[in-house]
């Protein structure tokens, strides 16, 4: 095992290279958990899913770590645990989103003002054989307010769906637009936004996302759509002819106070609404997704306690590679005697498989964040069930505000020909009112009738989701846990076997000893 020292001194040097490397940190010394997509195994070669042959233990060879780790940052774009749609896409369907190439851009208003206003767009690029986008690639720049526009769209019109949320817009975005790495964030940001959109089963399809994805150009920033008759409705004073023409769109005050009072009036016991929740099983599903919730949150947060775990445990291991380091100079320095350079040599073989050991905890960490990141994905699901639920509560609001409206409005028809008919010949400006509030509960009557319509669509579509969600998760998960265990047990095995090469190495202690 004795080397010459030439042979000893480059090693060390190598050593000292190779601990460099390990301590390397981002500008902000801060650890990212947003990492490269997630990979997955295939099935059919997971260790997990095939039975040991004649009760082989899991860690003898052939390895996992032979096997499966090498090498060990093997990527696909395409893995992304929230990017794909198993239960509406045969696997030969394929829709792959590239967000790239970000720089900066001035505000045409400003464009001759030195120091004007400026904003960053990014190459959005896709590539796909589904027919929907008739098999082409698309390239488009976007900004990050044309997202936005998107993601309210997608909202207006597709209620009651789960839609993957938005990225967040930084509230000091223009002080750290300057910042590469807050661009970089974001277009990362983006790039997983627009791949969970296209994984979604009916967001994929619709003409939103299309027109996003391949139509150059810029885009207008609100969607100019006229609500529905039951919106307009309660935005106050329609008629018949009124309902069928364009409305504002966005909620006006005087519906929003229109829905207040009766949601007031339902939470203080008021009289019950004609319509109310009764879907036992919706109700179940509901508390037992708020439930979900709150486990995701608690598993995310003891992922986070283990990956800063393992950080540190390899940046410990690391150092204490560097110290044995500074030791065998020592011992090496002030050796006299044989016996003296051999413990230097078994000193400088420990501080290089700590070294290793600690390179090891990094890439596993990598791979502990990739698979478990699941956890922080779903945190984002929850969003946006919690979205469909909200539409789903908005909608039956609204059939209740209505029907209590046309309640209402044929109370005071029917006070009003009461009092007509008192008067002989009938009372003109009464009969006058009363035509019109006819026309108003006629209006009111159809828009109650679209409000139900709505309402069931929702209902439905909340539904169908929660099935949906229900098995991706049940995917996702088993996924996740599979693809943790492996790298768990692959690098628990590789940094076993450098040890037991070290305690080989050392076992003449044993023997002297005894």
């Amino acid at each position: 095992m004795m080397g010459s020292e030439n042979d000893e001194d480059s090693h060390l040097h190598a050593s000292k290279e190779e601990m460099e490397s390990l301590f390397l940190r981002d500008d902000n010394g801060s650890h990212h958990l947003s990492p490269p997509p997630i990979i997955v195994t295939p099935a059919d070669s997971d260790p997990l899913s095939l039975p040991p042959n004649g009760g082989t233990s899991y860690i003898e060879p052939p390895s996992y770590a032979d096997v499966f780790f090498s090498p060990f940052d093997d990527s696909d774009d395409s893995s992304d645990t929230l990017s794909r749609s198993p239960s509406s896409s045969s696997s030969s369907d394929y829709i792959k989103i590239t967000v790239s190439s970000p720089q900066k851009e001035q505000e045409a208003a400003s464009s001759m003002l030195s120091g004007g206003s400026t904003y960053v767009t990014y190459l959005i690029t896709t590539r796909t054989n589904l027919p929907e986008y008739k098999g082409s690639d698309f390239t488009v720049r976007r900004r990050f307010r044309d997202v936005v526009a998107l993601a309210d769209r997608l909202a207006e019109s597709y209620k009651g769906f789960c839609i993957p949320p938005r990225p967040d817009k930084s509230v000091v975005e223009s002080q750290v637009m300057q910042r590469q790495e807050f661009v970089e964030q974001r277009r990362v940001a983006l790039e997983k936004y627009l791949r969970r959109l296209a994984a979604h089963p009916v967001i994929r399809c619709s003409d939103e996302l299309k027109v996003f994805l391949q139509v150059e150009g810029k885009l207008p920033l609100t969607l100019q759509m006229g609500t529905g008759v039951a919106s307009r409705v309660l935005d106050g004073g329609v008629s018949v002819v009124e309902v069928a023409q364009p409305a504002r769109s966005g909620r006006d005050l005087f519906r929003l106070f229109k829905e207040l009072r009766q949601s007031v009036s339902n939470d203080w016991g008021g009289a019950k609404p004609a319509v109310v929740e009764e879907d036992k099983e919706f109700l179940e599903k509901k508390e037992k997704m708020h439930d979900l919730e709150k486990e995701i949150i608690n598993a995310s947060q003891q992922a986070e306690t283990l990956v800063k775990a393992q950080q540190d445990m390899g940046e410990t291991m690391g150092e204490l590679g560097l110290a044995f380091i500074k030791l065998t100079k020592f011992e090496n320095e002030e050796a006299v005697f044989n016996s003296q350079r051999a413990r230097a040599n078994d000193m400088k073989n420990l501080a290089t498989v700590a070294v290793k050991a600690s390179r090891f905890y990094r890439e596993l960490n990598s791979q502990t964040v990739k698979h478990l990141d699941t956890l922080h994905d779903y945190l984002g699901v929850m969003m946006a069930v919690q979205g469909a639920f909200a539409n789903r509560s908005s909608a039956l609001l609204t059939v209740q505000t209505l029907l209590s409206e046309v309640s209402s409005l044929e109370g005071r028809a029917e006070k009003l020909e009461a009092a007509s008919s008192k008067v002989f010949g009938g009372d003109k400006s009464r009969i006058k009112k009363i035509e019109e509030l006819k026309e108003t509960i006629k209006a009111t009557e159809d828009a109650k009738n679209v409000a139900i319509r709505d309402y069931e669509r929702i209902k439905e579509n909340n539904r169908s989701e929660v099935e949906r969600l229900d098995r991706e998760r049940r995917a996702d998960f088993l996924s996740m846990m599979k693809g943790f265990v492996v790298n768990q047990v692959g690098y628990a095995e590789k940094m076993a076997n450098v040890w037991a090469k070290v305690a080989e190495e050392t076992s003449q202690y044993n023997r002297e000893s005894s």
